[in-house]
């Protein structure tokens, strides 16, 4: 794996402290309260546009065994902080599965009342390139249904036309110099660190009797993806047939999973205009093909602050992963 599974310090943000609450206008990380978890469950814990709906889909052909999915992938996995769907249906559909739980969430683990029972996956991808996924998902998603969905008031009046969006090198560029408060704006360049510095701190410490918390690279599931789903399988403590692994690794490959956009997209709702859109081009490097070598040097300085040196390494794929 990236970097090996270690216990984690049970409570969100260690032992005797509460769960910091993340809110935004279509998310609330106090859903989780009150969850009741089950042994074996596998909660997906991952910033926007990081590799979520892959490790969800990764879990699923684990856990069935099979590319034939019994329902849609958000309903067998649902986001559980959205707020466009009652919880209490949410908690319903997932207390009625028969079958080993993975349950989708962008709230970092200091958000969450960690489990003992239950494993943590995180997934890391290149920070810039997250940035320029999350930059042309913004124009996937349907704003107007999104509000009435999540319960989000009407604008009182048309709104007067803004100036136009900045061009992506532009905002890249912004995002990247924009320094916000991490727990405010958790997709913002200090957002993305913390979540993944809290659980890069949390896999690295000794055994305290919490959870298993597991991090997983986007880069590590390009370049080996039978390697990885193997390596997780045996985390998970899942046995998988030697017969049955090619046509599981077929079907967690981008191009198949965006054959399938339609069945396999978080489209809870109908807020995606292009299902199909929401997997646009899958590969790494996007966000180092659109600055230049100075925007990238300042970048790399800016960053530099805000982690670990293992933990940007990693991040970075400066250094080789772990067996």
């Amino acid at each position: 794996m990236a970097r090996e599974p270690s216990a984690g310090g049970p409570g969100g943000a260690g032992a005797g402290t509460p769960p910091h609450r993340y809110r935004s206008d279509d998310e609330d990380s106090g859903r989780w309260r009150g969850f009741p978890h089950r042994p074996g469950d596998v909660v997906v814990s991952t910033r926007s546009k990081s590799g979520t709906t892959w490790a969800q889909m990764i879990c699923a052909l684990l856990v069935f065994q099979t590319p034939d999915l019994p329902a849609p992938l958000a309903e067998i996995s649902p986001w559980l902080d959205w707020m466009g769907e009652p919880r209490a249906e949410v908690f319903d559909r997932l207390a009625a599965q028969p079958h080993r739980r993975f349950i989708k969430t962008h709230t970092p683990l200091d958000g969450i009342a960690l489990d003992p029972r239950v494993t943590y996956l995180v997934m890391g991808r290149h920070p810039l390139d997250m940035a320029v996924s999350l930059y042309h998902q913004g124009d996937n998603i349907d704003r107007a249904r999104q509000r009435r969905l999540t319960g989000q008031p009407e604008p009182e009046a048309p709104a007067a036309p803004g100036p136009a969006r900045p061009a992506l090198r532009e905002w890249l560029r912004g995002w990247t110099e924009w320094d916000p408060d991490p727990r405010r704006f958790p997709d913002s360049l200090p957002g993305v660190l913390h979540h993944l510095a809290d659980a890069w701190d949390r896999v690295g410490r000794a055994a305290e009797g919490g959870p298993v918390v597991v991090l997983l690279h986007y880069d590590e599931l390009q370049a080996d993806l039978e390697g990885a789903m193997r390596r997780l399988a045996g985390v998970l403590g899942m046995a998988v047939a030697e017969a049955t692994w090619p046509e599981l690794v077929a079907a967690a490959r981008l191009p198949a999973m965006r054959a399938r956009a339609g069945e396999l997209a978080p489209d809870t709702g109908g807020i995606l205009r292009s299902p199909a859109a929401f997997f646009r081009r899958g590969s790494s490097g996007a966000g180092r093909e659109v600055l230049s070598e100075g925007e990238l040097a300042r970048y790399h300085r800016r960053v530099a602050t805000m982690g670990p040196p293992g933990l940007l390494a990693w991040l970075h794929g400066e250094v080789e992963r772990r067996p």
